[in-house]
């Protein structure tokens, strides 16, 4: 049975894409561990068929916290008997080429995301500037990986040379029951940070007769509450915090729309392909999202979703407002979801990653 080691730097409990991948190895005769960082406020591990492991750092966060996980991370995997290791994003991707190269095994990239055309990044030059080094020194010893877009694949091919596979971050097709709620009511899922378009969905708040519900946390939340209290939509938005996927997908079946409207700011959101455009499509939730590059191409083959082109606050309500309103769009985009769901799910998508770890050995 070949071993795997994956590395991330989250605390594993809302780590939805790294859960499906791993179960999924496992279940087809892998023996896996995922590592990850143990935070003081971390709710306990539930089982797995795969191992877990949180490791403990002083610091927590800032260069201090990189520097601490990455020497911890190193000493953890340099006294582990493994045949495999995927490094996961930037933050972790120097330990596991140090580890691969001194016990001679394979090395996988998984990123998850562009992560120096991250808008939080490309935003602070100094911080850019190393992530910039490390990716362009690193990045090309990587010669086997996977990524999320064919988009990002595509722009690692073209920096690097490197031929990297398409796995996207679909959930699991499974059963569900769409619950009927009378306050129809938007669904924002994910991750509170930079870029995310928080400063133009709150104010067009404004101008919509719902409530928004905001599931997650991130680095942009105390400018988020500022930005609610600015505009006085306080009644209008509800913040829930993070949820554990079965809460949020028990959640997701009594919202009315789905929302996403990310900034063109950093690369990264460009090209993206997050995993909440496909949790919304699993949910039947018609949404309404941006005109990028992948969401268009999907958008054209399945048509789930209203893509904006203009996201200033009022274009924004106005679309919310149309959506609420309009029965027969409203119909078809929901219909069109569970004819998505059949095609779009992980049951498909394992199938590329199961022969991508065949074909590592």
């Amino acid at each position: 049975m070949k071993k795997i080691y994956f590395t991330v730097t989250n605390d594993l409990t809302y780590d939805q894409r790294m859960h499906r991948i791993c179960n999924s190895l496992a279940e087809n005769g892998y023996d896996i561990t995922l590592v990850g960082y143990k935070k003081p406020s971390s709710l306990p591990l539930d089982k797995k068929k795969f191992k877990q492991k949180r490791i403990h750092c002083w610091f927590l966060k800032g260069k201090s916290f990189y520097a601490e996980y990455n020497i911890r991370l190193s000493l953890y995997l340099l006294f582990k008997k493994m045949d495999a290791i995927c490094a996961i994003d930037l933050d972790t991707i120097v330990p596991c080429l140090n580890i691969s190269r001194l016990k001679r095994i394979p090395r996988v990239y998984d990123a998850h995301e562009l992560f120096t055309g991250l808008k939080e990044v490309v935003n602070r030059p100094a911080v850019q500037r190393v992530w910039d080094r490390i990716e362009k020194r690193i990045v090309p010893k990587y010669k086997m990986g996977y990524t999320v877009s064919e988009s990002i694949a595509t722009e690692f091919n073209k920096r690097y040379g490197v031929k990297y596979l398409t796995i996207r971050n679909i959930p699991l097709l499974r059963e569900f029951t769409k619950i009927e709620n009378p306050n129809k009511y938007i669904l924002y899922q994910g991750a509170v940070n930079e870029g995310r378009g928080f400063e133009n969905l709150i104010p067009a708040m404004q101008w919509v007769n719902s409530k928004l519900i905001i599931c997650g946390d991130g680095n942009y939340m105390n400018k988020l509450k500022e930005i609610i209290i600015k505009y006085k939509v306080e009644n209008k938005i509800e913040l829930k915090g993070m949820m554990k996927p079965e809460e949020l997908f028990v959640y997701s079946q009594t919202a009315y729309i789905g929302i996403a409207t990310p900034e063109n700011k950093g690369l990264n959101q460009y090209l993206a392909l997050p995993n909440k455009f496909f949790d919304y499509i699993h949910a039947c939730l018609p949404q309404i999202n941006v005109n990028f590059p992948e969401y268009s191409k999907l958008n054209k083959e399945f048509e789930v979703a209203v893509l904006l082109n203009d996201l200033t606050p009022k274009k924004i309500a106005d679309s919310i407002n149309n959506l609420l309103t309009d029965d027969v769009l409203y119909k078809k985009l929901s219909e069109n979801c569970i004819r998505a769901r059949e095609v779009l799910n992980w049951q498909n998508e394992e199938k590329k990653l199961l022969k991508f770890y065949e074909s590592l050995f």
